[in-house]
């Protein structure tokens, strides 16, 4: 991103991983459920393509076959409700979030979140983070009729602030992620934290720019604050 990069009318946040660095927690809680139930750890490369995934998505890859309305119910609540409970009282906002979004509330530019986490969790990390106002302006992969990588949910983040895609500025961790973002026709920022640089640098379409954070984010060229 230089900076002549436009100030954007609009800014789209994932969550896990984004908005807090947390995916760590999300794998021990795979862990867990994964040796409930028999099934292998996760590796580095399976996360890479199930990060951002649904978990109606995720599940049947897991398993290896077709699972019922019913059994991924129940498999998504126990994976997720594993989750809060690590996560509770370990939840704080990624660096420089905070100052970033004083700085969109001062330019009047819209917020909204485009997650594939369940309406439990994004209302329990939000609450964590003493993010509750953000709750307000939530589109969940749950509630479109494609996760990511398919753009639908970023398309509804932006649909929720009355602001063109390409109008808005979209922040990911990971490469699902991304690759919705840009599908949605979204300027992305990348942010390093479950990824390395170097990876994320690499896909295709890549993001526009990499950073470990909101810090540097802010620091750098394109960042919000250098528009008019």
């Amino acid at each position: 991103m230089s900076g002549s990069t436009p100030v954007p009318r609009g800014v789209v946040f994932d969550l896990d991983g984004t908005l807090v660095d947390n995916m760590s927690i999300h794998a021990e809680a795979f862990s867990s459920f994964s040796g409930r139930h028999g099934l292998p750890p996760l590796t580095l490369e399976d996360r890479a393509r199930l990060d951002g995934k649904r978990n109606r998505d995720i599940f049947p890859i897991l398993f290896g076959r077709p699972l019922d309305e019913p059994t991924l119910s129940a498999y998504a609540d126990e994976k997720e409700s594993i989750y809060r409970e690590l996560s509770r009282g370990q939840l704080v906002p990624l660096s420089g979030l905070t100052r970033l979004l004083s700085v969109l509330a001062a330019r009047r530019i819209g917020v909204a979140l485009a997650t594939s986490a369940p309406e439990p969790n994004v209302r329990h990390s939000l609450e964590e983070l003493g993010l509750g106002a953000l709750g307000a302006r939530v589109a969940r992969s749950d509630q479109v009729p494609r996760g990511k990588p398919h753009p639908d949910v970023f398309l509804a983040a932006a649909a929720m602030l009355g602001v063109p895609p390409e109008s808005c500025l979209a922040f990911e961790d990971a490469p699902l992620g991304v690759a919705a973002a840009r599908s949605a026709g979204m300027t992305c920022v990348a942010l390093a934290t479950t990824f390395s640089r170097e990876s994320l640098a690499s896909l295709h379409p890549p993001p526009h720019c990499v950073v470990a954070d909101f810090e540097e984010y802010l620091a750098g060229p394109g960042a919000v604050l250098t528009g008019p």
